[in-house]
């Protein structure tokens, strides 16, 4: 080694040690006769003091050492004067007064900071030349912090079901390409021409199929790939954990992953409380109802409230007309805000057209109501009171479960643009009014999705989830009467208004799931073309089973604070599905072409 400690390790038991450092310059102070180098590794900084009358070749080497280069450093450990130690380090109340200064490489003047201290965050860069640059911003704090997070994750993730009998199983990445909902990245064969591989979207036939092999408890830290849009939670290849257990039930698989989350958040975040132990339990319809999303944010309140009954009766034509075509019409409450300026007030409505709606109606409470619960109109601030009766304001009032003081705010229109409209205008809100405590832990589980929705540009049933979701035991009756009212045996975990995690019971009779694939619009010989293997398994024994995938990038991201799951991965695709670094995707030669029987079509112009 060339090194006999670490940059982070020494403090003042190791005075008089004589010692060998080596690291980066992270900051480098030139006083004429002493230079002092803050020495940096991943472990952390030495400030290193070069006396030009104590080691003159020393201090020569020292004097043309600059931002970046990598130094080897020997020298003795010295206690700093009481009043010069830094308490911000570990290293803080020592120095090393060097002997020997080698430089083992020059740099370049960086294109960023990346000296501790200055704007490590990340946040002053911006991001294309932190991405093309990557082995540069990891050098940075925060970045190193981040992916020293991911490991602590991903070992006691391993270790936590390690010691619960589960068995680590890798599984290929050069597959079959199967319909499970997002587009596949396909891999050309060279030695089956005109055929293709499928880089896995995830393990699932392959972890259903361990389970028919008896694995019984199997878990994976699993690369998975989609090629889909790309947001600031999304990769074109990101890491899961991947889950399954046989014999289990829904409640089994639930359990031991609030365990799990349980024992981790304790782990890595113990300043952060859980909101609620054990977590809460929502049905699906509830979520929607409630929070106008599948993954609400719980860590406060302001719960939607729906007013369709009586505005189905109210003179206001907005909102009559909304309900007569089958809309919903639905509001949120803004506490403290009656007397917000109609400028907040056009920037709200402003918010939720992003969304969809077209316009947002909105009443202020001044005063309270009378004995008999109702308002005097000079006690209520809106654009549209004059076409509500008195009683059909109490009931708005009370539906709201708002108080003097608040801003009742509603949306009109059909449940497909009233529900997310409102979903992010209750996010808003509790940003603007600082509800969300940003210390609060808020899981929650999501359960009884529907097993199925309909495509209307396909005409078609498909899959909420994916094709291999059971549903629940009493509703298989109704898979091709009624399919939209039956219910899937599957379950999110929510953390913050993020879903970290989904998983399902599976269905492991080759009948049911034939009979899924029929609903789904899958004609027999498809059925067998794409899943033939999976269903001959099925009649060799194949066990109850179920599992989970939880997204490992989402999780650290959450855990980082991060506000991109591209924070968290070493070596991530911009939003484009670019590798700026790396300049790829590129182009690839003909001869590379040929061997794979490939011919490109010409561009359209």
């Amino acid at each position: 080694m060339l090194k006999t400690h670490t940059c982070g390790v020494l403090n003042l038991t190791n005075v008089g040690d004589v010692v060998t450092l080596a690291g980066w310059v992270n900051r480098r102070r030139d006083h004429g006769g002493l230079i002092f180098i803050d020495l940096r590794d991943r472990f952390g900084i030495t400030q290193v003091t070069v006396d030009s009358e104590q080691a003159p070749l020393a201090h020569a080497v020292a004097d043309q050492a600059r931002s970046e280069y990598v130094l080897q450093v020997k020298g003795q450990v010295t206690a700093r004067p009481e009043g010069l130690r830094n308490p911000n380090l570990s290293t803080g109340a020592i120095e090393l007064i060097a002997e020997e200064v080698v430089i083992l490489n020059t740099a370049k003047n960086p294109p960023f900071y990346i000296a501790s201290g200055m704007s490590s965050s990340g946040d002053d860069v911006d991001e294309m030349l932190r991405l093309k640059y990557r082995y540069l911003d990891i050098r940075r704090p925060r970045m190193a912090q981040n992916l020293l997070l991911r490991h602590r994750i991903v070992r006691f993730i391993r270790e936590f079901f390690s010691d619960r009998d589960f068995i680590e199983v890798e599984t290929p990445v050069l597959l079959k390409s199967t319909p499970e909902g997002a587009r596949d990245f396909i891999v050309p064969s060279r030695l089956q021409p005109g055929e293709f591989y499928a880089l896995p979207q995830s393990p699932q036939q392959l972890k259903q199929l361990l389970m028919v092999a008896g694995i019984e408890r199997y878990f994976q830290i699993a690369r998975c790939f989609r090629d889909e849009d790309l947001r600031a939670d999304r990769q074109p290849e990101f890491t899961q954990l991947d889950l399954e257990m046989s014999f289990a039930d829904a409640n089994d698989i639930c359990a031991i992953i609030e365990a799990m989350l349980i024992e981790l958040s304790v782990l890595i975040a113990p300043h952060k409380p859980i909101q609620t132990l054990p977590f809460p339990v929502i049905s699906y319809a509830d979520a929607v109802e409630y929070y106008g999303i599948d993954r609400p944010d719980l860590r406060f309140g302001q719960p939607l409230f729906n007013v369709s009954d009586l505005a189905a009766a109210s003179d206001f034509a907005v909102f009559r007309k909304a309900v007569e075509a089958g809309g919903l019409v639905k509001g949120v409450v803004y506490p403290g805000a009656s007397a917000l300026s109609r400028r907040e007030i056009d920037e709200l409505t402003d918010f939720v057209k992003q969304y969809g709606a077209k316009g947002l109606v909105w009443i202020g409470i001044s005063d309270e109501p009378d004995a008999a619960g109702l308002f005097a109109p000079e006690s209520l601030r809106s654009q549209v009171t004059k076409f509500f009766t008195p009683a059909e304001i109490q009931t708005i009032f009370e539906r709201s479960g708002a108080a003097v003081g608040d801003l009742i705010l509603l949306v009109a229109d059909r449940a497909a643009v009233v529900n997310p409209c409102l979903a992010n205008l209750r996010l808003e809100i509790g940003r603007r009014a600082r509800l969300i405590d940003p210390n609060l832990l808020a899981y929650c589980w999501v359960v009884d999705f529907p097993l199925l929705e309909y495509n209307e540009e396909e005409k078609r049933w498909q899959a909420v989830h994916h094709p291999f979701t059971s549903a629940r035991d009493e509703d298989w009756e109704r898979l091709e009467s009624d399919p939209g009212s039956v219910l899937a045996k599957a379950y999110d975990v929510i953390l913050n208004g993020w879903e970290i995690g989904g998983g399902s019971i599976r269905i492991h009779r080759s009948d049911l799931q034939d009979r899924l694939f029929a609903r789904l619009g899958l004609t027999s010989e498809q059925t067998e073309s794409q899943f033939g293997h999976l269903l001959e398994a099925f009649q060799y024994g194949a066990p109850p089973h179920g599992g989970i995938a939880l997204g490992l990038d989402r999780l650290v991201a959450m855990f980082a604070e991060a506000s991109t799951i591209r924070d968290v991965i070493a070596f991530p695709k911009t939003a484009a599905g670019t590798d700026l670094m790396l300049d790829s995707p590129c182009a690839v030669t003909e001869a590379q072409l040929a061997e794979l029987h490939i011919a490109l079509r010409p561009a359209k112009r």
